[in-house]
């Protein structure tokens, strides 16, 4: 008899967290990803490409000399990780756009960046939520970029190409299912 009651207790229970785990919302969580994406690579192309950072293990071979190895310092991991730590705070720049012609929704940069001065979107098709709708993208950002840290880390240090794809496709799967042109950003 008391075994009966504990099968029916937890399989109350497991109905239960079922039931009260959340839906992540993807057009959020979606854009959040490919949102990261931009931003770094947007930070990386801001440092000059001829600063290099010494790397290694700094100790001295049995000959006295010393090994290390520059590499570049804008994919560094060291660079990576300061500019992930500042990722998410650019979120406020980013609203609900809708498309006017086929109505999909998607979260969009509208603030221009200062290199972009004078490139402003059309602000009809935006639907600003106050601080609400930047807030809930700088969630969904922070806990895409403390869930996959390492991976997108190791994609930024390796590769230049298709790292929206791979980070929000393949490793996060955040975008499986939708279908967007990398340049919508």
């Amino acid at each position: 008899m008391a075994s009966w009651i504990i099968k029916i207790a937890l399989m109350a229970m497991s109905i239960l967290i079922e039931t009260t785990e959340g839906k992540k919302d993807q057009v959020l969580y979606c854009s959040a990803c490919r949102a990261i994406v931009d931003e770094l690579n947007y930070s990386i192309s801001q440092i000059d490409p001829k600063k290099t950072i010494n790397v290694g293990a700094f100790r001295l071979n049995p000959d006295g000399s010393l090994t290390d190895k520059k590499v570049p310092l804008a994919r560094s991991e060291t660079n990576l990780s300061e500019l992930l730590e500042g990722v998410c705070g650019s979120m406020s720049d980013y609203a609900l756009h809708v498309d006017p012609d086929t109505k999909k929704k998607q979260y969009k940069r509208f603030a221009p960046r200062s290199s972009d001065a004078g490139d402003f979107p059309d602000f009809n098709n935006f639907k600003f939520d106050g601080p609400e709708g930047s807030n809930a993208l700088k969630f969904a950002c922070e806990s895409i970029v403390e869930e996959f840290e390492d991976d997108i880390i190791s994609l930024f240090a390796k590769e230049t190409d298709h790292v929206v794809d791979k980070l929000c496709n393949e490793v996060s799967d955040h975008c499986k299912g939708t279908k967007f042109l990398s340049d919508e950003l």
